[in-house]
């Protein structure tokens, strides 16, 4: 069974940092781009940032530009966003997902991706 499982979510203060952690199991994700998604309440869900199956090629939302990065272990099967700089806006829920692709730059549109983890919560209040 493929499966995309999130962790690392939390409540944290502005300015604080969080790193996500995306595991999968059933698959081996060196085939695979990997983006993460977030989705705010009332908010349509938005691409945040987006890591080629090679991890050479990444692409970042301008909103989180300077402050995310994506990380990929191919060996672990995981993908990590390490996130600085929270600011209240940050807040939602972040979901991982895969698209099997193999080279090129990652995309940023929900539709094209094959493979969704369950989400976790990101809260940044003070």
């Amino acid at each position: 069974q493929l499966q995309l499982v999130e962790s690392g979510g939390g409540l944290v203060q502005p300015g604080g940092s969080l790193r996500l952690s995306c595991a999968a199991s059933g698959f081996t994700l060196d085939a695979y781009a990997i983006a993460w998604f977030r989705q705010a309440p009332g908010k349509e869900r938005e691409g945040v940032s987006g890591i080629s199956s090679s991890g050479r090629a990444r692409k970042y939302a301008d909103s989180v530009k300077g402050r995310f990065t994506i990380s990929r272990d191919n060996a672990k099967n995981t993908v990590d966003l390490q996130m600085n700089s929270l600011q209240p806006e940050d807040t939602g829920i972040y979901y991982c997902a895969a698209e099997e692709r193999k080279g090129g730059v990652p995309n940023l549109f929900p539709y094209l991706y094959d493979y969704w983890g369950q989400g976790t919560q990101v809260t940044v209040s003070s």
